[in-house]
C-alpha cells in the first residue's frame, strides 16, 4: 500500500537542465553504495594511494558535495565528470577502490582537476583546499596524484554525461525519481545534447560508449581488486601500519 502512494520526483530529460543539488544527492547517494561494498574489501599495503586518509572524515559524502556546490559554485558537468574519472582510474588502477578513506579526497582533486579543463573561470587551490578540508600542499600533490592515473585525460562527450545522469537516476536507492519523458518500459530519454559546447574532449574509458553496460560504478558493485603482483614498497609498508594503528584507536574510542 505504501508503495501504490509513493511520491516521485520527476527531473528534466537533459542532465544540464537539471537542479545541481538534485546531481549531488544523486552522485552521493550512488557514492555512498559504492563506499559500503568497498569498505568490505581488505585493505592491503599496496593498495595504499595518496588519496588514503587515516581515518574516515567526520562528515558525509553528501554534505561534503552540498559544501563543494555552496562554496565553490562547481558546473554541473564537473560534478557528473567525477563518475567519468572513477571508471578511468578503477581501469588503470585496478587496485584502487573508492572507499571510506578515499573518497572524499578524491571527490575534491575530482572538482578541482574538471573544473579546471572544463570552465573559463574557476577557483585558485587555496579556496579548493580551504573547502575540501585539507592543505594547500596535500592537495597540490593530490591534484598532480589524479593527473597521472587519469593520464591527463581531463573530458568525454555530452553523451556519457547524459549516460550517467541517466543510470543516477534508474539506480538511485530511494527510487523517489524518474526522467521526465521515460515510458513504463524503462525506455531512457534522448541523450541528444549536441547544443552543449564542451570544448575537444576524448576518452578511452570503458564507459565511452555505453556507462549502463560496461561501467564499474553505477550498475553492479565491482568485484574486489585482484591479488597485485607488484611487492608493496617501504613507504605503503609504513603508511600501511600507521593507518592500521589509527583506525584501531578510532575502533577503540567508539
Amino acid at each position: 500500500m505504501e508503495s501504490a502512494h509513493r511520491v516521485e520526483t520527476e527531473l528534466p530529460a537533459k542532465f544540464y537542465e537539471a537542479s545541481i543539488d538534485h546531481l549531488a544527492l544523486l552522485i552521493g547517494d550512488m557514492l555512498e553504495r559504492l563506499m559500503t561494498h568497498n569498505d568490505r574489501i581488505p585493505l592491503s599495503p599496496e593498495s595504499l594511494t595518496r588519496f588514503h586518509s587515516r581515518e574516515p572524515p567526520n562528515i558525509t559524502v553528501l554534505d561534503y558535495l552540498k559544501r563543494i556546490v555552496k562554496f565553490t559554485n562547481v558546473e554541473k558537468s564537473c560534478l557528473l565528470l567525477t563518475l567519468h574519472y572513477i571508471d578511468q582510474i578503477c581501469t588503470r588502477m585496478p587496485l584502487f577502490t573508492l572507499s571510506s578513506l578515499t573518497c572524499h579526497r578524491f571527490i575534491i582533486a575530482a572538482v578541482t582537476v574538471a573544473s579546471k579543463g572544463l570552465c573559463d573561470t574557476f577557483c585558485t587551490n587555496n579556496l579548493y583546499a580551504k573547502v575540501g578540508g585539507i592543505g594547500i600542499t596535500e592537495l597540490n600533490m593530490l591534484e598532480r596524484e589524479f593527473l597521472k592515473a587519469i593520464d591527463w585525460r581531463l573530458t568525454c562527450t555530452p553523451e556519457v554525461l547524459q549516460a550517467y545522469y541517466v543510470n543516477l537516476v534508474r539506480t538511485n536507492s530511494t527510487g523517489h525519481f524518474v526522467i521526465a519523458g521515460e515510458n513504463s518500459s524503462g525506455g531512457s530519454a534522448s541523450s541528444d545534447s549536441s547544443d552543449m559546447d564542451t570544448g575537444p574532449s576524448r576518452s578511452t574509458s570503458p564507459t565511452a560508449t555505453a556507462p549502463s553496460e560496461s561501467s564499474t560504478i553505477l550498475v553492479d558493485p565491482p568485484p574486489p581488486p585482484p591479488e597485485a603482483s607488484r611487492r608493496p614498497t617501504i613507504e605503503q609498508k609504513g603508511a600501511f601500519a600507521e593507518l592500521q594503528q589509527s583506525l584501531e584507536k578510532t575502533g577503540r574510542r567508539q
